[in-house]
């Protein structure tokens, strides 16, 4: 049986995820999809409700969606969805769960990986994040849990834009895309937004593309370009960088050039950085650092991935990671017109970036 595809929607409370799924609910003509909700909010899915199984919570929806309430941990609902969809008691394509709102995405995406039973009949497929532009800024100012959604996410939509002004738009997109530079940012005017952006993002998928906006690299509106040893690192809010090292600022002090200066005054936990370089990696020495502050730093870690040029194949090799958990493979061929360069991002929580940066560094041939 093919593995069905999961996808976690996850945003702070009020983001507007129930209405993103109705949305998405009603326009997913032709595919059955069950959702797991992780709260009955006041709102209901959908009142109109065909079957009602109170022992087990499972609705059947007259679009043909299953829902289902968790009353346990989100394994055994899935296995117990799995099972019935083998038997043929439950029709369903794929899986949507909706977060609480204050729910850390991080465990609900680690099940996908860590439990055979779930891995076996599961494939995760993305984390959507929902951010409300009204009360973000405040939300992330106070609320680490927050963060952490925007972090982990593989497509950020904003909702209520609206009710903001442009600038106000503006300072919180800069701010998000510093936090994870490699989810795409778009506006969700009340959940109208296209399925193909929501469904089969193949964002824990282990392929070649690395999108990283490309504003994040710029973010003192000057390119972050420099000769020593083609290698170099984007940093977020409080760090430049020159000479391919970071040098941290003073806390309080910012990079602060004309026309940028009002967006760096957010000291947010969770931050992104990018690290590139032309030189290739040594395998044996990369490997044995990356696993060294993947065992360390893993409960800091939210997301990372690379693309990188090593030493000893004409293969891209791909890695990505959630916490403690990464994985690796050969990708396609570099292409001959192709400039071949290592691109990594990492996105987590007080990540020391010295370290990260030192041993990078060390790692190249």
């Amino acid at each position: 049986m093919a593995l069905i595809p999961a996808t976690i929607l996850t945003g702070f409370l009020g983001s507007g995820k129930t209405t993103l799924l109705k949305r998405v609910l009603t326009e997913a003509h032709g595919q059955k999809i069950a959702v797991i909700e992780n709260e009955f909010g006041e709102e209901n899915i959908d009142n109109d409700i065909l079957v009602n199984d109170t022992e087990e919570q499972i609705i059947q929806m007259s679009n043909g969606c299953v829902c289902c309430t968790i009353r346990e941990d989100l394994r055994s609902t899935l296995s117990m969805l799995a099972a019935k969809k083998r038997k043929g008691l439950l029709d369903f394509e794929r899986v949507v769960i909706e977060t609480t709102g204050l729910a850390d995405p991080g465990p609900v995406a680690q099940t996908f990986f860590m439990d055979d039973e779930v891995a076996e009949s599961y494939l995760l497929d993305s984390i959507i994040t929902l951010v409300d532009a009204k009360h973000a800024m405040q939300q992330l100012d106070h609320r680490v849990e927050a963060q952490r959604q925007v972090g982990f996410a593989d497509q950020i939509f904003i909702s209520k834009a609206d009710l903001v002004s442009s600038a106000e738009l503006d300072a919180l997109v800069h701010r998000l895309k510093h936090m994870n530079p490699r989810a795409p940012i778009e506006t969700a005017h009340f959940g109208a937004v296209p399925l193909s952006k929501v469904l089969d993002l193949r964002g824990f998928n282990l392929n070649a593309k690395l999108d990283i906006d490309p504003d994040f690299l710029k973010p003192d509106g000057h390119d972050h370009h420099d000769d020593h040893d083609h290698s170099h690192c984007d940093h977020a809010h409080g760090h430049c960088a020159h000479d391919g090292h970071a040098h941290p600022h003073e806390h309080g002090q910012h990079c602060d050039h004309p026309g940028h200066a009002h967006h760096h005054h957010h000291d947010d936990d969770v931050k992104s950085f990018v690290y590139r370089s032309q030189r290739p990696f040594d395998p044996a020495r990369l490997e044995d650092f990356l696993g060294a502050i993947v065992q360390v730093y893993g409960p800091k870690l939210l997301r990372y991935k690379g693309v990188l040029y090593m030493q000893g194949t004409d293969r891209k090799v791909i890695f990505q990671g959630v916490h403690q958990l990464m994985g690796s493979d050969l990708g396609p061929q570099w292409r001959d017109d192709e400039v071949r360069q290592s691109k990594m991002v990492f996105i987590g929580i007080d990540l020391p970036r010295d370290i990260l940066v030192q041993g990078l560094e060390q790692s190249l041939v």
